[in-house]
């Protein structure tokens, strides 16, 4: 089977084709960082007309790089949410239209399940079941995973989300927009010991997230500073030393309440060099294994969606000409393939 993927779920528009014998075949990506960075994030309003703009091309130039015509095409699949619900409408859309058009079955595809299954785009694939640690610019979400479609979420965000907390501290530190990777990049000319950030929520039970308190922290640790270079970096050091040392710690925490050695991170931010430094660690300590998708599958992509929507289009999943876009939507609804 040969699916087109769709993904518009915010700022990033994504196609590809996955066949199920050969692979990714193609797959064409369009970033609106630009379009976003005078505003500081991402306007819904301005990120939905952009992929109306952009789409079509990109579907074109995705087909013309796989070698494909639509008689080639077996399904289609397409980001249904959660999202801006305008960008995800936009896919929702053309992927109805093409499917109908072009007499061929469409499913939706959760979000947070393409990024899930992102790292089975590549060799080694993870054996279930294992946990995933999805992080994510709007999520961080840790989830036991029994097999497609058969989730359980352990533990959520309860307000910002790694992601955000990342973008919303380079902002602080006056880095342009998207400013988690700039961070990254500042805090590797920081030192140590200059600087103690809180680990929230890791003293209490449980497996929720919680970033917007060490956002304040971060916010009021700036404003006392005086501004230097060298400073700022300490800061961004210290900063992304406590969300990595969160996140690993919940991550070990999930792998014990679930007796299981296999770990999967995915999601924009599971492309952090020490986040990933650090879990390799944390595993090998253990005997156990960790897996990522490839850097550029990292952050939201169509060839995630392609993947997803395969198995769910094999498993005799079809939406119908009434599909609507879910900005909303829990991993737990999701049926088993």
């Amino acid at each position: 089977m040969r699916v087109l993927g769709i993904e518009t779920s915010c700022d990033e528009t994504g196609v590809a084709i996955y066949d199920d014998q050969q692979g990714l075949l193609a797959h064409q990506l369009y970033s609106q960082v630009k379009l976003h960075a005078d505003y500081g994030g991402v306007v819904p309003e301005l990120a939905s007309r952009d992929h109306v703009r952009k789409l079509i091309p990109l579907i074109k130039e995705t087909l013309r790089e796989a070698n494909c015509s639509a008689k080639d095409i077996d399904g289609i699949a397409f980001t249904k949410g959660p999202g801006l619900v305008g960008a995800l409408l936009v896919g929702s859309s053309v992927a109805r239209s093409l499917a109908y058009a072009w007499n061929k079955p469409a499913v939706g595809v959760h979000h947070m399940e393409g990024h899930l299954l992102a790292p089975m785009l590549d060799e080694p694939v993870p054996e279930f079941p294992f946990v995933a640690l999805l992080v994510s610019g709007g999520h961080s979400m840790m989830v036991k995973v029994a097999g497609i479609g058969q989730y359980e979420v352990l533990g959520e965000s309860v307000d910002d989300a790694a992601g955000e907390a990342f973008d919303k501290t380079a902002k602080l530190l006056g880095l342009e927009y998207p400013g988690g990777p700039l961070l990254a990049k500042l805090a590797e000319k920081g030192e140590a010991g200059h600087y103690k950030f809180p680990r929230p929520m890791t003293t209490k039970p449980g497996l929720d997230f919680s970033f917007s308190g060490l956002k304040t922290f971060a916010a009021n640790t700036i404003r006392a500073s005086d501004g230097s270079e060298q400073t700022r970096a300490n800061i961004a050091y210290a900063f992304q030393e406590a969300v990595v040392d969160t996140l690993a710690i919940k991550c070990k925490r999930a792998l014990k309440h679930t007796n299981l050695k296999r770990l999967v991170i995915a999601g924009g931010v599971s492309a952090n060099k020490q986040l990933r430094e650090e879990l390799a660690a944390m595993m090998k300590s253990i005997k156990g294994e960790v897996f990522y998708p490839r850097l550029e599958f990292c952050t939201d992509n169509g060839a995630m969606i392609a993947y997803a929507g395969l198995q769910r289009l094999k498993a005799g999943e079809i939406e119908g000409l009434s599909t609507k876009a879910r900005p909303r939507w829990s991993l737990e609804e999701l049926q088993k393939v």
